[in-house]
């Protein structure tokens, strides 16, 4: 089977990687690891006016009404460009709890989120760390099928340094919703993000390459290093059609998220180890200079760190897939 993009999500996506092709992310990156949110705050809002916040909040809403296919393209992108800040809990996981939540709370949540309003959710034992919760306006816990709202915990650097983390205290009770269904949303644009962070860490490593010179040639013509990166291409290549995978099955779902479960934990595996590789590849082929914190590269490394845990880790959901395989039999 040939999994193609619609013509339209291909020029929306085109939109968003020139939005921030323009928008200077390394120094929004910087800046947002300094503790000046600003600068990242408004790319995000710029991002949020192409409809990418939108996505997956309903017609009625205010929302595109899309599916997590529109959803997983924008978040590839948002990742290439390694933008900073909840993007995955903003444009994955929030419109799930708004959705539930709907007007009965006197609040406007989904139409929030569809402008663009920052959202941060964690799950305990799974999830349990609340990503740049500072900027959310929105902070939920999710356990057992029920979402609570929350107060944050005293924040902490990850190993990225544009991402804090904290530990939030669950208050009220605010609505019911599927807590599968939070973490393969959760997941599936975590893996999404990953995805767009190994590619744009492989481009990165190829033209280092092209460029480099060492003993009178261009690294690149060293077969040593074409392999090394045919085998991040490779990686890359194979762990993406299982995130469309993961994307239609969640689409074709929509009530029973059980049945998503074993597709987007493959994708989830898949595209984490194929990133990780593409980084430790990068790192190799740029040297020296690519553990400094001046190199551009630093930034795209560290953020593919920090998700590997992110919406479970490998084990959990290595252990997601085996549990599903078991059952079918």
């Amino acid at each position: 089977m040939q999994f193609a993009l619609d013509p339209e999500i291909v020029d929306f996506v085109a939109s968003i990687d020139s939005l921030l092709t323009k928008s200077d992310m390394p120094s929004v990156i910087r800046s947002w690891a300094a503790g000046d949110t600003a600068p990242g705050t408004a790319v995000w809002g710029r991002v949020a006016e192409t409809g990418a916040s939108a996505l997956l909040v309903s017609e009625e809403s205010g929302g595109a009404g899309a599916t997590a296919v529109e959803a997983v393209a924008a978040l590839e992108a948002l990742g290439r460009h390694a933008v900073p800040g909840p993007v995955v809990e903003s444009v994955m996981v929030a419109p799930r709890i708004a959705a539930a939540l709907g007007r009965d709370s006197g609040e406007d949540v989904a139409g929030a989120v569809a402008s663009g309003t920052l959202a941060s959710v964690a799950v305990p034992g799974v999830s349990p760390f609340a990503p740049d919760a500072h900027v959310a306006e929105y902070l939920w816990v999710a356990d057992d099928d029920e979402v609570f709202a929350a107060e944050p915990g005293e924040a902490r650097r990850s190993v990225d340094r544009a991402r804090t983390v904290s530990t939030p205290t669950a208050g009220a009770r605010v609505a019911a919703v599927s807590t599968t269904d939070l973490i393969n949303h959760g997941a599936l644009g975590t893996a999404a993000q990953l995805m767009g962070l190994g590619q744009a860490m492989l481009d990165m490593s190829v033209a280092y390459a092209t460029q480099r010179s060492q003993y009178g040639k261009v690294i690149g013509q060293y077969q040593a290093l074409k392999h090394q990166l045919a085998e991040v291409a490779i990686a890359l290549t194979m762990a993406r059609p299982l995130v469309w995978a993961g994307a239609l099955a969640i689409a074709e779902n929509p009530d029973d998220p059980d049945a998503a479960v074993r597709d987007v934990s493959a994708a989830r595996v898949a595209v984490a180890d194929a990133a990780y590789l593409s980084a430790r590849t990068a790192l190799q082929i740029h040297g020296a200079i690519g553990y400094t914190l001046e190199h551009d590269l630093g930034l795209w490394l560290t953020k593919t760190r920090a998700l590997q845990t992110a919406w479970g880790t490998q084990s959990y959901h290595r252990g997601r897939v085996l549990d599903r395989l078991e059952n079918a039999r």
